[in-house]
């Protein structure tokens, strides 16, 4: 009986101590954000305008009933380069020389019995997605402009003032990696010049207040290099 109630004992113990509570170790300190450089004095010179909220129309494209998916996106960027001629002009390049790039693409309902050679036409595939939340899609361009630079552009047709007016809501341009769409946000992943290995992301998602898709996290992110095993890189 003795006997029995001494192993009941140890096993209630050695429950105990497999389920209680055990230390994590010290913990630091909470503390809060300090301030630096208090004193430094109020700016009064008007910010530098980097252009996050240009939006512009373009002029000679009209939306039709259906929504953006029945624009023809060469003919959007042919008309928005001839109304803004330095929106796609390299320093370098002649007055006509992307619209000479724009002869290699076929326009949409073409009925050429030869499609233009792969690479030729500098618009590639768009894309459709509701980027503003309001229930209609936007279009989504990527252009190459030459020198490894690509255009991304997002447009939306008009809300209040003419609905078959189409204004473009987004442009940034670089040497990219890739584009993702992860809901209603843009994530634009380009090269990193001086830290190989590592790509920027810049994730560009609708503002209502300024009616324009803004760059709202930027970050350097480490990337896996091709052939590179997940030890190696993590042994780096």
């Amino acid at each position: 009986m003795l006997l029995s109630a001494a192993t009941g004992s140890v096993l209630l113990s050695g429950c105990g101590d497999a389920g209680g509570l055990r230390s994590a170790g010290p913990t630091p300190t909470a503390t809060g954000p300090v301030r630096l450089w208090p004193d430094l004095p109020p700016v009064t010179a008007p910010p530098y305008d980097y252009g996050e909220t240009d939006t512009v129309p373009v002029p000679g494209v009209k939306v039709p009933a259906g929504g953006v998916r029945a624009l023809d996106p060469v003919s959007v960027v042919r008309a928005e380069a001839g109304a803004y001629p330095e929106a796609y002009a390299l320093p370098d390049d002649a007055s006509d020389a992307f619209d000479k790039k724009l002869a290699g693409c076929l326009k949409r309902g073409s009925k050429e019995a030869r499609p233009p050679k792969p690479g030729a036409c500098p618009v590639l595939k768009p894309y459709y997605r509701d980027l503003t939340g309001d229930g209609r899609e936007e279009l989504i361009v990527a252009v190459r402009v030459g020198r490894q630079l690509t255009e991304v552009r997002c447009y939306m047709p008009a809300r209040d003032s003419d609905p078959a007016e189409l204004t473009r809501i987004m442009s940034t341009a670089d040497q990219l990696v890739g584009v993702d769409l992860a809901g209603r946000d843009v994530i634009v992943r380009s090269v990193s010049a001086g830290m190989p290995g590592s790509e920027y992301r810049t994730t560009w998602s609708w503002d209502e207040h300024h009616r324009a898709m803004l760059p709202r996290r930027d970050e350097i992110v480490p990337v896996q290099q091709a052939g590179a095993s997940p030890d190696a890189a993590g042994a780096r």
